[in-house]
């Protein structure tokens, strides 16, 4: 039952996916520091920003969003919450919340994050599982539980990480960081 429920959301993600825009990249590869750096790309291949990953004094991983400029836009840092959670507390450019991101595990054992905002509100989730083609797909519900798009991981030519991004609406630009 359970291998038939999630061959039956892969199809249904697969279709869902066929719906959507194209709305960038982010491209994964390591600097000269070791720390994570991902580039996002919109649609027509313009840098729209970085997010650059490495580990404060408290082991934490904290993640600084800059935009196309290099200006700091805000900040993610992740660590463990009272039930063993994975929380990321999201910041602005001046220190300020913006939010929370929770990662667990859902009933069909994949990896599920609910979003709220800097108020405890819920704005949505992100369930990632995996493809029919072996590749990690998550995909992104608004509050009401409605599709906003996919996110859609594998590696490019040259070996590094690289996440398709597409959303229900061509307006749309790359995930807010």
């Amino acid at each position: 039952m359970k291998k038939l429920l999630s061959f039956a959301l892969v199809m249904l993600s697969m279709l869902t996916a066929s719906a959507q825009y194209n709305v960038g990249t982010s491209t994964t590869t390591t600097n000269a520091w070791g720390q994570q750096v991902t580039t996002h790309k919109d649609a027509y291949g313009r840098t729209t920003g970085t997010s650059t990953t490495g580990t404060n004094a408290w082991g934490q991983s904290v993640t600084t969003h800059k935009d196309a400029y290099g200006r700091t836009v805000g900040t993610s840092t992740t660590g463990t919450n009272a039930w063993g959670q994975q929380q990321t507390q999201h910041k602005d450019a001046y220190g300020r919340s913006t939010g929370t991101s929770t990662t667990g595990t859902n009933a069909w054992g994949q990896q599920q994050t609910q979003h709220k905002d800097a108020y405890g509100r819920s704005t949505g989730t992100s369930t990632t599982g995996t493809n029919a083609l072996g590749q990690q797909q998550t995909q992104h519900k608004d509050a009401y539980g409605r599709s906003v798009g996919t996110s859609t991981t594998g590696t490019n030519a040259w070996g590094q990480q690289q996440t398709q991004q597409n959303a229900t609406n061509s307006n749309t630009t790359i995930w807010t960081w």
